[in-house]
């Protein structure tokens, strides 16, 4: 149960981190010609759906028995790679 709880932890903790780098891209987004305002806000719009569907895959995990913790780990962890390499190309272009 530690490891869950620690897990948990992590992915919540990441979650808020990413939540505060969103929130620079929108206001860098904002600062943005008109251009560059339209390509930053589709993947600042990408960006947020995926980390919405982390967020509903947490929850899950949160309310997953003890014997189902491992599969829906494994969604989390599938979620969190996809929003993580999101992050990553988003970034590039900031």
């Amino acid at each position: 149960m530690t490891e869950r709880k620690a897990y948990q932890g992590e992915m919540e903790a990441k979650l808020q981190e990413w939540g505060a780098k969103l929130d620079a891209m929108k206001a860098k987004a904002n600062e943005s010609g008109t251009d560059a305002k339209a390509e930053l806000d589709q993947k600042i719009k990408t960006l947020t759906a995926k980390r919405e569907a982390v967020q509903q895959q947490l929850a899950n995990l949160k309310s997953s028995s003890d014997d189902a913790w491992d599969s829906v780990k494994a969604g989390v962890q599938g979620a969190w790679n996809e929003l993580s390499s999101a992050f990553e190309d988003a970034a590039s272009k900031f």
